[in-house]
């Protein structure tokens, strides 16, 4: 019994370590909204770093909005 817990410890371990990570990765990947990507681009036009559009001052929330509907009707 104690060679059997000697060799599934380290694979128990593992597993129980990656599960969190697995999760992790799985909550990333429905925020793919058409939305989303735009808003993205627009990140990456403007050179901003990423941060919820929410969280941006009430300025750059309008700067967005201007540029999304003068790019993207």
């Amino acid at each position: 019994m104690h060679s059997l817990f000697r060799h599934f410890a380290p694979l128990l371990l593992a597993v129980s370590l990656a599960s969190p990570l697995a999760m992790i990765g799985c909550q990333s990947q429905p925020d793919s909204s058409p939305e989303t990507v735009i808003y993205n681009q627009w990140e990456h036009d403007t050179n901003r770093q990423h941060q919820d559009l929410n969280k941006r001052p009430p300025a750059e929330q309008k700067e967005y909005s201007d540029w999304r509907g003068s790019h993207h009707k």
